[in-house]
């Protein structure tokens, strides 16, 4: 896995301040007051930050940016950065600092000096994401990065807070690693033994092969796949950190690669479908920084793991299948194979674990991104409860999720003349008609949201705390939505 970089909290020495080495960084207000750290700076540097702070470069500044001034005189110091940030900045300014902060972080690295900073851990977490570079299949070697280190009044309290935050950033890692792999490196199997692996960290983790998954019903799922020579999987990760109550269920889409099967795809563009099992990459994130961080919650995330190809075994339009549940399914596009493979999976966790709520995710339908851009995930749900709380977690992160409706009215578009249901519903709302198939397979009784994040898992420019590539979106969010719902 791509690494984090190193930050490190440290008492602050103001006599140690001519002296550090690499690049120093100061706070300084919106309306340009200095910290003791700034003052002292200030001081050995001739009042150089005074003069910049009087010029336009400050001005033009937001808050949260920082700008650079190389060789600053009085300092040993091969840069002093200054970060525009007000006292009381919430998390999302924190965090664009810290963004800031990590474009300029080199490999000497920064020393943030910053005594009474409040929630300095959020910085670190923003340099963290933002500092992410993955690079795992370059051969030439790549710059390694500084470390972070941040001097504060009391660090004990920031280092505290940074372990959960560390872990919910390894999580995000995890995601982009998986979501960024292309599809020779990152196959079916591959990435089950990937999730084998999370059983270092307590997680339960079991593999079901495709003989299991036929013993199980799962035609819906397996028809995806039959036309790969990569095999079919279901994931099953547990995550015990609660009492006895029932778990949350998270549960991810994991087409490895999508050629759209016999209904192939376009040439161009082809190869973004490396990111089509970003779904099942977040819950994979989101369930390693569950365990990292040790949550008092019972969590079980579910990931079907499939490669949609086209061959003489392929599934071909027209074909009709079974689903676990018992409905029959007519296929009438095989690029439509999201909903396929959730749709098994999601009637398997309800089965097996009949949870108190249940998310899915997936990179499912292209007609979100017309509906929503890069900026939004869009939200389906059964349940008005969860789905507000689902969006309050993504609003707390700046994680952008906007809600969309569900209507019976919209099912008379999956009607099939020779099945239960057809795969699609045509062009008009086709994310909607995407999402009333999957509700489909959700009994009544669950709590149920359906995340549509093809515009949000992988973006071409960078993001706030992303770089261009994948984002890791939902990870934080979703461990938000189980810290402050579902812990004890």
């Amino acid at each position: 896995m791509t690494d984090l970089i190193d930050v490190r909290f440290v008492s602050h020495d103001a006599t140690a301040l001519a002296a550090l080495t690499g690049k120093l960084a100061i706070v300084v207000t919106s309306d340009g007051k200095l910290d003791l750290a700034g003052r002292k700076v200030n001081s050995l540097t001739r009042k150089t930050v005074e003069k910049f702070i009087s010029g336009e470069g400050f001005e033009k500044l937001s808050e949260g940016e920082v700008a650079e001034i190389l060789a600053p005189v009085g300092l040993e110091a091969e840069a002093l950065i200054i970060a525009k940030l007000d006292r009381r900045a919430d998390a999302e300014t924190l965090r664009k600092a810290g963004a800031s902060l990590a474009k300029r972080l080199g490999k000497s690295g920064i020393t943030l000096v910053a005594p009474a900073l409040k929630k300095a851990e959020e910085v670190a977490f923003g340099c963290a994401l933002k500092s992410y570079n993955y690079n795992g299949l370059k051969t030439e070697a790549v710059a390694e990065k500084g470390a972070l280190t941040i001097a504060l009044t009391d660090p004990a309290e920031a280092e505290a807070a940074w372990s959960t935050l560390h872990a919910v950033a390894q999580g995000v890692f995890l995601t982009r690693d998986l979501t960024n792999d292309p599809a020779n490196v990152l196959t079916t199997t591959e990435f089950a033994r990937r999730i084998e692996g999370l059983r270092d960290l307590g997680l339960e983790v079991e593999i079901l092969a495709e003989d299991k998954l036929a013993e199980l019903g799962m035609g819906s799922l397996l028809c995806v796949g039959q036309g790969s020579d990569s095999p079919s999987y279901v994931a099953v990760m547990q995550w015990k950190g609660g009492a006895d109550e029932a778990p949350f269920a998270l549960v991810g889409k994991g087409v490895v690669f999508d050629t759209g099967g016999i209904s192939l795809k376009p040439a161009a563009g082809m190869e973004e479908m490396t990111m089509d099992m970003g779904g099942a990459g977040v819950v994979t994130g989101v369930m390693k920084a569950l365990a990292l961080r040790k949550a008092k919650a019972n969590v079980v995330g579910l990931v079907g793991l499939v490669e949609n190809m086209p061959s003489g075994n392929a599934t071909r339009p027209g074909d009709v299948v079974k689903s676990m549940k018992g409905d029959t399914i007519e296929v009438i596009n095989t690029d439509a194979e999201g909903r396929l493979v959730l749709a098994d999976v999601l009637w398997y966790a309800q089965e097996r674990f009949k949870p108190v709520g249940m998310i899915n995710l997936a990179t499912l339908t292209g007609a979100i991104i017309i509906a929503l851009g890069h900026e939004n995930t869009g939200v389906f749900s059964n349940n008005d409860v969860l789905a507000s709380k689902f969006l309050k977690a993504a609003a707390d992160e700046g994680e952008g999720a906007w809600r969309l409706p569900l209507s019976k009215a919209y099912d008379k578009l999956l009607k099939s003349s020779v099945a239960d249901m057809k795969n699609v519903g045509g062009r008009p709302a086709g994310s909607i008609t995407a999402a009333q198939f999957l509700q489909r397979f959700v009994k009544e009784e669950t709590p149920w949201c359906h995340l549509d994040i093809a515009g949000t898992a992988s973006v071409k420019s960078e993001t706030a705390l992303a770089p261009a590539g994948a984002t890791g979106w939902g990870v934080m969010a979703l461990n938000r939505l189980i810290a402050d719902n579902f812990e004890g």
